[in-house]
């Protein structure tokens, strides 16, 4: 017999028995790209999410972060769950001027939060961990809070005025990380503009809002993988340590903006530049929720971006999240931690232009509030 003819049988029941053995054998149809993206007859698979842990409805939840989050909040509020509101509207605020003036976006009237840094650098600060950051900008007569400088959109009498309202915003928000169960926060940019001497962060680079930057004391700064890991790490710390006793411990979900940057400092193209941002804000997140128990991570960013789904999630300008994107992931995460159905009706939206919907500077004005980094945009326009 020949040695070929000799060992081929041999060899294949190996084969066979390695392949009854391997690993791959038993995972579930979501380990495989055919039966979890390829042959999947919907805008996404409704099982690439399976939750670390059930969201217990009798817990406070805090929101903060970029953008996305606030589209999580008020999806979890409409189905009833405990959503902190710690710096409620004025009640003779009229209800269309909430959004402009920052009332319930998030759990604080803090804005967007883009980086870990400055999440951190405001629960330092709140929780009476770090000196006191001020920093008062001013535009003609007007004075702007420099660490929440679109919360006002006309600035503020006097500087006494912006430390009052400073006083009573960190005292709140001190409240609320202390009370708070569980932390939804949305990873939004590694890109930040920083004091020099101080190393804080700001949440818009200066000059967008008042005429007060100055490169001697202002400077770009990219935070890579290891420093927002750790900026994590450290905020995580500092909560533990404030946590009531008693109080279970503190739980975090996490999600990744899927919006591109508005711009870019990073002396790349602004695509080059959202990939990496995107990037390492993704392997962070999933390295915290692999890591720790008490950290899940919502694909908001992977539902969104994802270019196999078939569906326009981006509206004309490449940007902004349509209305259909927002409701193909919200209601991805709302399967997953609320058995209270929520129609369309009842869906909670935020201002999100169709795709075929042309966009305009004035109704980008609209909603700096909601998302205070497309101030930029309006630099990249007056090149027009």
């Amino acid at each position: 017999m020949p040695l070929l003819a000799y060992h081929f049988p041999h060899r294949n029941s190996a084969l066979g028995m390695m392949m009854t053995l391997s690993p791959y054998s038993k995972l579930p149809d979501t380990a495989f790209w055919r039966t979890g993206v390829a042959e999947i007859d919907a805008p996404i698979d409704p099982n690439i999410y399976t939750p670390k842990w059930a969201i217990d409805p009798a817990i406070q939840i805090a929101t903060a972060g970029s953008c996305f989050a606030q589209h999580i909040g008020s999806h979890l509020s409409a189905a009833g769950f405990d959503i902190l509101d710690v710096e409620p509207a004025p009640r003779d605020l009229p209800a269309p001027l909430h959004m402009k003036f920052g009332y319930g976006i998030y759990s604080g009237r803090y804005g967007n939060i883009y980086t870990v840094r400055q999440m951190l650098q405001l629960a330092q600060e709140a929780l009476g961990d770090s000196n006191r950051r001020d920093y008062l900008w001013r535009k003609g007569d007007r004075w702007f809070d420099g660490l929440r400088p679109t919360i006002e959109p006309d600035g503020l009498s006097s500087p006494k005025a912006v430390t009052y309202h400073r006083d009573w915003h960190l005292s709140q928000v001190g409240k609320m990380l202390t009370s708070m169960d569980l932390l939804i926060f949305t990873f939004g940019l590694t890109e930040a503009w920083i004091d020099k001497e101080t190393g804080t962060v700001f949440p818009v680079c200066p000059g967008t809002v008042t005429d007060n930057f100055d490169p001697r004391k202002h400077v770009f700064h990219n935070f890579d993988y290891a420093e927002i890991y750790d900026d994590f790490i450290e905020l995580m710390a500092l909560l533990a340590k404030h946590r009531p006793v008693g109080k279970k411990p503190l739980k975090y979900m996490l999600t990744v903006s899927p919006v591109p940057l508005t711009a870019t400092a990073a002396d790349k193209h602004v695509q080059v530049a959202t990939v990496y941002s995107k990037s390492v804000l993704r392997s962070v997140a999933g390295t915290l929720a692999d890591r720790f128990p008490e950290v899940d991570y919502f694909p908001s960013y992977e539902i969104i971006t994802s270019p196999w789904s078939g569906r326009h999630f981006y509206s004309a300008n490449e940007r902004s999240v349509t209305a259909e994107g927002v409701a193909c992931a919200m209601s991805t995460f709302m399967s997953s931690h609320s058995s209270a159905a929520i129609t369309s009706e009842q869906a909670p939206t935020l201002r999100s232009r169709p795709r075929d919907e042309p966009e305009t500077l004035e109704e980008d004005l609209e909603m700096l509030v909601a998302c205070d980094e497309e101030l930029l945009d309006a630099f990249g326009r007056s090149k027009t």
